[in-house]
């Protein structure tokens, strides 16, 4: 059973809800609600307008989840809305679902793929694409669907090459994608 003096360590058990400044952390490595949102915008330059309403929320060590409404601060719950991205490691990691609910109108670091180069990322292929001339790291991997953008995940560019991290649960084997 855990201490529940211990509001200054992370038990993977429960979430716990972001504090709002850096200045509020009582939690060691824990990221603050204004670090969070500040990344999505500086990472993907999308409207921090977006995360309106949520509440954000860890569970273990570094998984980020968003909350669309509030709950009582701990709780122990096996999930709590949608996991958005993993932190506490050098780079943080959005998820497949956090880039598709709200990188729609991101305007950096989003691959615009070609139908074949689509259709390869959705079925969790890697693939040389030396033509991208952005940022390393993780980005949008996006294509033109029924003429809007859309997100399909993330991807990982290093060294030329564009890694899927679509999950395997969620690959598709798609057989035509215009």
């Amino acid at each position: 059973m855990r201490d529940e003096t211990a509001e200054d360590e992370n038990w993977g058990q429960q979430f716990d809800r972001l504090p709002a400044t850096p200045d509020d952390r009582v939690v060691e490595g824990r990221p603050s609600r204004e670090e969070l949102i500040d990344w999505w915008v500086e990472r993907f330059d999308i409207d921090p307008e977006l995360f309106e309403g949520y509440t954000f929320w860890e569970k273990g060590a570094g998984k980020i989840w968003a909350f669309h409404g509030e709950v009582v601060d701990p709780i122990q719950i096996e999930g709590l809305g949608m996991r958005i991205l993993r932190t506490r490691q050098r780079h943080w990691k959005p998820s497949t679902n956090a880039v598709q609910r709200f990188c729609r109108d991101a305007t950096k670091n989003v691959i615009e793929l070609s139908p074949g180069e689509a259709k390869a990322f959705v079925a969790g292929h890697d693939q040389q694409l030396d033509w991208w001339d952005g940022d390393w790291g993780y980005l949008v991997a996006a294509h033109e669907i029924a003429g809007e953008r859309e997100p399909l995940g993330v991807g990982l560019y290093l060294h030329g090459e564009l890694r899927s991290t679509v999950p395997k649960g969620r690959q598709e084997d798609l057989v035509e994608l215009d």
